[in-house]
């Protein structure tokens, strides 16, 4: 078995809690009331897109040659 590794971003939502995106795999996207609930569903929601790519005979994503940067810019808002 391989084991991959996904980046995750988690944005703090108003009402509480925390929404996850995967920004490798498109559409993934969960919640979790806390930071570490939060994580857990993440795995859980890569876990089921994985399967689901491979049940469906599609080519899984990974983060293999991927650069991030964060880049500051001043904004007036």
């Amino acid at each position: 078995m391989k084991v991959l590794s996904y980046r995750i971003l988690l944005r703090k939502e108003p009402e509480g809690g925390y929404t996850v995106i995967v920004p490798s795999l498109p559409g993934c996207v969960t919640y979790g009331d806390t930071i570490e609930e939060a994580i857990e569903m993440a795995k859980e929601a890569i876990e089921l897109y994985i399967e689901s790519l491979k049940e469906h005979g599609e080519e899984i994503p990974t983060e293999e040659g991927t650069l991030e940067y964060s880049i500051a810019v001043e904004a007036y808002a």
